[in-house]
């Protein structure tokens, strides 16, 4: 009985972790940063999307100053004609998880717990894409151009100068070894957030998960 006992309330702990962790995030993705930020009547269009787990920023090419045609480079893709795309977008996010999960069925437990305990290894995910339409998952944000470049700015720096490339799932995207630590604190969605924040925008103070991106806009 007393073994029962001890499993019963490890299962508990760790549902109480798991419930707390999810209540925390709630609550700072609740609590607004740049709260005085309002679109421009004319700007940058960029775009936040979600696949419901994990969110990314969508921009265009070439806008504002910014030209991406050197980071997202049409050699790096498995079919360079992707490449005409006009749009780019950007993910961050733990290597093996990235690596290793091409679909949510390929999801392995092991790798969620390695992720969310901690690791340094971690990449960016870059798709070449044609404008988001309504239903793709994508949400409008029109930006200063000020504001634009510093998010470019943001994004640029999370690459890691000299690191390696990896080809993506398909044939319109590629990995790049990244900058940063990825853990539960710092998650992929985290990064959306932090890369909104530092531009400007209007967004949670604290976005481990999609909704507390993806809620402001």
């Amino acid at each position: 009985m007393r073994a029962i006992r001890l499993i019963l309330g490890g299962i508990a702990a760790v549902l109480a972790l798991v419930a707390s962790y999810a209540v925390a995030g709630l609550v700072g993705g609740a609590i607004p940063s740049n709260r005085d930020w309002a679109p421009p009547a004319h700007g940058i269009r960029i775009f936040v999307e979600s696949n419901g787990v994990h969110t990314g920023i969508i921009v265009p090419k070439v806008a504002a100053g910014v030209d991406w045609r050197g980071v997202a480079r049409a050699e790096d893709l498995r079919d360079p004609r992707f490449a005409g795309y006009d749009h780019v977008a950007f993910g961050w996010g733990e290597k093996t998880f990235y690596l290793e999960t091409p679909t949510w069925a390929d999801v392995k437990l092991r790798t969620v717990l390695a992720a969310a305990t901690g690791s340094t290894r971690t990449l960016m995910h870059v798709e070449h894409l044609p404008v988001p339409r309504a239903g793709d998952g994508a949400r409008k944000i029109v930006v200063t151009p000020a504001q634009y470049r510093r998010l470019a700015a943001y994004i640029r720096a999370s690459f890691r100068d000299g690191g390696a490339r990896y080809r993506g799932y398909a044939g319109y995207d590629a990995f790049y070894d990244a900058n940063g630590r990825y853990d539960a604190v710092r998650t992929c969605n985290s990064w959306t957030g932090d890369a909104l924040r530092f531009a400007g925008v209007r967004v949670g103070a604290w976005t481990p998960f999609p909704v507390t991106v993806m809620g402001w806009f």
